[in-house]
């Protein structure tokens, strides 16, 4: 495959790069419509009895109450005159908008549950099944086209919170990429001492970005796609390509170094550092596959979007980049910077010629002699550094998103929210919805309906219960029938909203939940629970249920995978529990942050719960990342290790070829997450800080400590397989080869911008996997 893609960009360039523009301006094209397919959401198991629920809610009562509006006194309270004028008129505003269906407010008789307790604010609720419908009704009075003089009128609910956050995301993605793509670029730089080479990573990951948001629309033409999976495209499109393009751009300027034709160059390259990345592409993927096998649609755009990137990456950098370097050839040495590193160039090109390890990074070969001469003494500080990051994980809750992801004050749903639960009886958004549907026998009888509804306000942490024959509080009917009865009863079957006295994400309502499934349905009917605890119970379960079976294909994947291109048994492991390390202190650290609140201040957020998708995502995003280091520092010690050196000099000689290159790639990848900490959705800022701490952890403490001390330790063992293993990956293994090429005739000194290089030039021999 590798001489095809060599015979591709050598012999085809042109052709190459014309098809690219092509693809790019499709891409491009396709991919701008990608916003409007995506959806916000997608956090809970469609096949639980919540979203059953839900399904019975929209189909016979015009869905949940998902629009409320704040109504609010400019003088005076709810109950005068013309306060209730005013409020009456937006009511009917409301029902006048298209799609706005079983509008209900304080004013219409619905009872003291929709007024604040200081009665300054009350509530208009109705439910709005379109999404277009329900985002233009937020839109509407968020733009205040309706707003009279007696009162201000502040969209919430679900429908609102769904808005703002969706516009958020937007708004936030382009802030980071700001931020994320001018760094970079000056990073990149640096690291190459020249414009034109720093220019071809990021152009790399800018195709990434394009690839993956154009997979991302025809995904979200056929199927649910969330629309935080275009962060996810955003961050690793270009981080992958940075990561992949410095690969293949040291690699193709170290050949040049060394005397080869850019043909040549070309050729070694991507025969060598080609195949590195596309092992490491294909480790990325299977940690990102698992994902498909959670219900949350969240999880699986993240699946989408990760798979789509990291191919496009691949592509780009094993098909697109080699040709874009034919093209350039020793021109990808041109606008040399200087500065500092032209300085310390300078000073080096004036001592005597080198030895061929002296393009080895040597502050790494000391970092690796230091830790193998002390492994025991090295190694444990690390790990217990990472069990005191994890430690916070024992305590960490789970909770489903809500109007607190937002920045206090950054949307008007996060302004409704915060006035339900500090100056309203009860949250209205945490309630939980009970749907009992009858067995072909018609309505059911109102005794029975009564003695249910009475049975359930009994229930710890229960405020009230409102349904058709009124409202229930700790078995007393304290409100009769009235105008909302109508929204409780439809087709036979009946609605009660249970509203808890605790928070939705408490442990208190995840355990109201259970009691209510418990109880007896009522003769001759089935018991549905639905609402915002309910999700969350239904979560957490299809979450852990599913995530014994991903763990176990994960590491099995990742197993055979590091056999097939190491022909360890040991290696593998290790690998798995090292990075299974980083993961667990990465969990630890953002409970410490964002459950705790910790670094609020600074960041700008309001503690909470962790979502129950996010260490899911966590764990495959930074697993995957891990394993792409890891086969970028085990393919430079497995060759050494091949010409016959000892395992103390392949480890030491292989993270010096290798840690610069790791730790440039690592520190641009974080800057491309970090960015996200700017976002005003915690969730987002929580994968942004989460993600670039697993990478900055992993290229360090792992990479620079743990794996040398562990590869001391075991000894011969690492490269250990029992016999019939030994003759499998014989057979079967990725085993390390690169074809003769033309061998140049001397080898000048490498050119005075070529110092990224992290191998030994050599002017013979075959060339080598970085």
């Amino acid at each position: 495959m590798f001489a095809i893609l060599v015979a591709l960009t050598t012999r085809r360039t042109r052709l190459v790069l014309a098809g690219t523009a092509v693809l790019v301006v499709l891409g491009a094209l396709l991919g701008s419509t990608a916003f409007g397919k995506l959806q916000t959401g997608g956090f809970d198991d469609p096949r639980s009895d919540s979203s059953r629920a839900v399904d019975v809610l929209d189909a016979h009562f015009h869905g949940r109450a998902n629009v409320l509006l704040l109504v609010t006194a400019r003088v005076g309270e709810v109950d005068d005159p013309r306060v209730v004028a005013a409020g009456r008129a937006v009511a009917a505003d409301l029902a006048a908008q298209p799609g706005a269906r079983d509008v209900v407010s304080y004013w219409s008789g619905a009872g003291s549950a929709l007024r604040s307790q200081d009665r300054r604010s009350a509530l208009v609720v109705a439910s709005v099944a379109d999404d277009d419908d329900a985002s233009d009704v937020v839109k509407r009075y968020a733009s205040r086209a309706f707003d009279p003089p007696e009162v201000t009128v502040e969209p919430g609910g679900a429908a609102a919170i769904n808005n703002d956050i969706g516009d958020q995301v937007s708004s936030d993605l382009a802030v980071a990429e700001s931020i994320a793509i001018p760094i970079t670029l000056v990073l990149l730089v640096v690291a190459f001492a020249g414009v034109v080479a720093a220019l071809l990573p990021l152009a790399v990951g800018l195709l990434g970005m394009v690839g993956g948001l154009a997979i991302l629309a025809v995904i979200g033409s056929v199927t649910d796609v969330s629309i935080f999976a275009v962060n996810l495209t955003s961050a690793l499109g270009l981080g992958l390509g940075i990561d992949y393009s410095l690969l293949m751009v040291s690699r193709f300027r170290e050949e040049l170094a060394a005397g080869h034709d850019r043909a040549s160059a070309v050729s070694i390259t991507v025969r060598s550092a080609g195949r590195t990345i596309f092992f490491s592409g294909a480790t990325v993927v299977v940690s990102l596959v698992v994902m498909l096998l959670f219900p949350p649609f969240f999880l699986r755009s993240m699946a989408y979007a990760g798979i789509s990137v990291t191919v496009v990456a691949v592509l780009a950098a094993v098909v697109v980049l080699p040709a874009l370097l034919m093209v350039l050839g020793e021109r990808v040495n041109a606008w040399h910077v200087g500065g500092l590193i032209g300085l310390v160039r300078r000073r080096r090109q004036k001592a005597p010629k080198a030895a061929p390890e002296a393009a080895e990074s040597a502050f790494w070969r000391r970092v690796a002699s230091t830790v193998m001469a002390h492994p025991v003494l090295t190694g444990l500080p690390v790990i217990v550094i990472l069990l005191v990051l994890a430690a916070p994980f024992l305590h960490v809750q789970f909770g489903t998103p809500d109007d607190r992801v937002l920045r206090p004050g950054a949307a008007a749903s996060r302004t409704v929210g915060d006035a339900l639960r500090e100056r309203f009886p009860a949250d209205l958004s945490g309630s939980m919805e009970v749907v009992v549907q009858q067995d072909g026998r018609g309505a059911l009888d109102p005794a029975a309906l009564s003695a249910y509804a009475n049975t359930l306000s009994r229930l710890p942490d229960v405020a009230r219960v409102d349904y058709a024959l009124g409202t229930v509080v700790r078995g007393s009917q304290t409100a009769p029938p009235n105008a909302t009865s109508v929204r409780f009863r439809a087709a036979g079957d009946d609605l009660l909203q249970v509203v808890p006295a605790v928070d939705y994400a408490s442990t208190q309502a995840r355990a109201l939940v259970h009691a209510t499934r418990a109880l007896p349905a009522p003769s001759g009917s089935t018991v549905l629970v639905g609402g915002a605890p309910a999700v969350l119970v239904d979560g957490r379960s299809a979450i852990g249920d599913r995530l014994p079976l991903a763990l176990g294909l994960i590491a099995l994947a990742t197993f055979v995978l590091l056999f097939l291109f190491t022909g360890s048994v040991l290696l593998p492991v290790k690998a798995i529990l090292l990075n299974g390390l980083c993961t667990c202190a990465v969990f630890g650290a953002a409970v410490w942050i964002f459950s705790d609140g910790h670094l609020s201040g600074l960041l700008d957020f309001t503690p909470g719960p962790l979502d129950t998708s996010m260490p899911v995502l966590l764990f495959c995003i930074a697993f995957g990342l891990s394993m792409d280091y890891e086969v970028f520092l085990l393919s430079r010690i497995k060759e050494v290790r091949d010409t016959g050196a000892s395992n103390v000099e392949a480890v030491a000689t292989g993270l010096a070829r290798v840690g610069r290159i790791v730790s440039t790639a690592a520190a641009l990848l974080a800057v491309t997450f970090v960015a996200f900490a700017t976002s005003s959705v915690r969730f987002i800022q929580m994968f942004g800080v989460g993600t670039a701490l697993a990478i900055v952890l992993d290229a360090t403490l792992i990479r620079g400590v743990l794996v040398p001390a562990f590869m001391r330790v075991a000894g011969g063992a690492n490269w250990w397989a029992p016999g019939p293993l030994r003759v499998l990956h014989r057979r079967f293994g990725l085993h390390e080869h690169v074809e003769d090429v033309p061998q140049p005739v001397a080898a000048p000194p490498a050119p005075r911008d070529s110092a990224t290089a992290d191998t030994p030039v050599r002017s013979s021999g075959p060339a080598h996997q970085p």
